[in-house]
């Protein structure tokens, strides 16, 4: 569907976001987006202490979404148990009086080819990307019918069904599209109760510690745009009625362009930008 411009400059103030995972990268940028309208942000993550390998905790997280000019609310716990995402919508709703926005941020990634990938690896990532993802969805989903412009956002990809992407990591291809699956299955099955579902993926690489760790180090960042792009892209999209905008898997160009932007050079890469998986570049 259409995405039309958004009337009001702050559309989020004083509405409720419910998201797993946030500690950094493209959720926390998400978070920090949403914050700077006026949101109440609850992050639901296991990130209590510092990893030296990665920065940020919920608590720095939390911290900088109060500086950032929204309320905060941080709940360490496990995206996969059922009584940390029952505790994690509780708490929200006690703390806000309401959801608004359901955001299924947390994933893991393994991009081993099959017969090198651990099953441990195979679950973790099912366990996650989709049974978090509905455990998160479908607790928050009582609360997201009373709200008058509730919207589940997944970070998942278009579903590209091009032997390439199909073949090139199924265990992460099959986690990351059941995130997408479920995300349209809600689309059809709340369409009536005015609950919007939709995926937003980037088309390019972003600049996360995920990146530089997994994908290719310094060479890949320097070809990645910042998680800001996805960040702007995701508020642009809760912004909107929520009767008007579901059932889509956009790009978060996408999304920007029918906002009337035309110029993403200030979101970095430069001119060799890399396109993410899933993401076929265009044709010349």
């Amino acid at each position: 569907m259409s995405l039309s411009m958004t009337t009001s400059s702050t559309p989020l103030a004083g509405r409720t976001m419910i998201m797993s995972g946030g500690s950094r990268g493209i959720g926390l940028a998400i978070a920090l987006a949403a914050a700077r309208q006026g949101a109440n942000i609850a992050l639901l993550a296991k990130t209590d202490v510092p990893d030296p390998r990665l920065p940020g905790t919920i608590h720095t997280a939390a911290a900088e979404i109060e500086a950032a000019g929204g309320q905060a609310l941080a709940v360490v716990g496990d995206v996969r148990d059922e009584a940390s995402v029952a505790d994690a919508v509780r708490r929200t709703v006690e703390r806000f009086g309401g959801i608004d926005y359901c955001v299924n941020n947390a994933s893991a990634i393994a991009l081993a080819p099959t017969e090198e990938l651990p099953v441990k690896r195979f679950d973790l990532m099912q366990q996650i990307q989709v049974r978090g993802t509905y455990l998160l969805t479908s607790a928050c989903l009582p609360h997201l019918r009373r709200s008058d412009n509730a919207h589940i956002l997944s970070l998942s990809p278009p579903l590209n069904l091009a032997p390439a992407w199909l073949g090139a990591h199924p265990a992460y291809m099959v986690a990351k599209y059941g995130m997408s699956l479920l995300t349209l299955g809600w689309a059809a099955e709340y369409a009536e109760h005015g609950v919007a579902a939709n995926c937003l993926w980037p088309e390019t690489l972003i600049a996360t510690a995920a990146v530089q760790n997994l994908l290719g180090g310094d060479e890949a960042i320097a070809k990645a745009r910042t998680p800001q792009i996805v960040a702007d892209a995701a508020v642009a999209i809760l912004g909107k009625d929520a009767r008007t905008v579901t059932g889509n898997t956009f790009l978060d160009v996408e999304v920007l362009r029918a906002e009337g932007q035309t110029d993403f050079s200030g979101y970095g890469g430069g001119d060799a930008l890399e396109y993410d998986i899933f993401v076929d570049p265009p044709q010349s």
